[in-house]
């Protein structure tokens, strides 16, 4: 059972202190990966590494072909700043062909995380001689998991499932104790700019997260358009999360007086504290038409666009 943090008891800098001596105390002489995504969890276990095990933590940005645009090099040239190097590991030959043919939600999620954890990560430990794998698992991937409402991909012991045994190495989760609340003060306190403590949560299976259907390059092509779109769109909208999702069926539209059977685009924004809970963002009308008209002149094939009003819960925040 994992004892919670409450926002209001978080001390950012003896949590910060408690939990680089932890990390030391767990890896001891050895050494330890992790992969850094650009996040605001990623990010604040990748200082959190590396003030605890300096250049016997090896950071790796995770190529998987379902990231959001320039996302490894924008991640990477940041992280420079704080002198940490960041190696781009390109595994989109590794993640699409485990993708294939899949079009159910958890299956997704476990083909995602068997690629990941198992073949990409079971490979970087082996050529690292590395025995800790860092990773930051909050408390609310748990809770969703324990509880059967989605499985996350970062969440193994709580479910039964030894990481050593099954993949081959430990894995070390600082931040397991608090909640998305928590994490941004701990970032905020570790230096991270408001840029990454503040960003808006991604998930973990990535863009994958927001194709309902079988995952293709070209879906997520269409899908990755749509969601830049998005957020450059509601970038001055105060809000926890935005986002686009790809439907799976075709509806029927119309292009130049004839009948284009296209693609359908479901907006979602929303309004939450730590995720437990949201509300569909009061987007105003003229925002959303605006919006709207640029997904279906700038996405090929869009010929629908839909805003999610349904509240968390019983709605999740990503799709699947």
């Amino acid at each position: 059972m994992v004892k919670e943090i409450r926002i209001e008891d978080l001390k950012p800098e003896a949590f910060i202190r408690e939990k680089v001596e932890e990390i030391s105390a767990a890896v001891g002489d050895g050494k330890a990966i992790n992969a850094l995504s650009g996040g605001v969890d990623s990010s604040a276990v990748t200082l959190l590494g590396h003030r605890a095990l300096g250049d016997r933590l090896t950071t790796y940005f995770i190529e998987n072909g379902l990231m959001r645009r320039d996302e490894p090099e924008q991640v990477a040239s940041l992280f420079r700043e704080f002198g940490v190097h960041v190696e781009i590991i390109d595994a989109r030959e590794e993640f699409f062909p485990a993708l294939q043919g899949i079009t159910d939600p958890e299956e997704k999620r476990e083909a995602v995380t068997q690629t990941f954890y198992r073949d990409v990560f079971g490979r970087l430990v082996r050529e690292s001689d590395a025995r800790f794998l860092l990773q930051g698992t909050i408390l609310t991937d748990v809770d969703e998991t324990v509880a059967g409402i989605k499985r996350q991909h970062n969440v193994f012991e709580q479910l039964g499932i030894d990481p050593e045994q099954a993949f081959g190495y430990k894995i070390i989760e600082p931040l397991v104790q608090i909640r998305k609340d928590g994490v941004r003060r701990v970032a905020d306190a570790l230096g991270l700019p408001e840029s990454v403590w503040n960003r808006m949560p991604f998930p973990g299976p990535a863009l994958a997260a927001r194709v309902i259907g079988e995952v293709t390059p070209e879906r997520i092509e269409t899908v990755r358009i749509a969601n830049a779109i998005t957020e450059e769109e509601l970038a001055d909208v105060d809000a926890f999360l935005k986002l686009a999702i790809l439907h799976e069926d075709r509806v029927t539209g119309m292009r130049e007086g004839r009948r284009d059977f296209g693609l359908q685009l479901e907006l979602r924004c929303w309004d939450s504290v730590d995720a437990r809970e949201g509300a569909p963002t009061e987007l105003p009308w003229r925002t959303l038409r605006r919006l709207a008209d640029r997904l279906v002149a700038e996405v090929p094939g869009v010929v629908s666009v839909t805003y999610n009003l349904a509240t968390k819960p019983p709605s999740t925040m990503e799709a699947i």
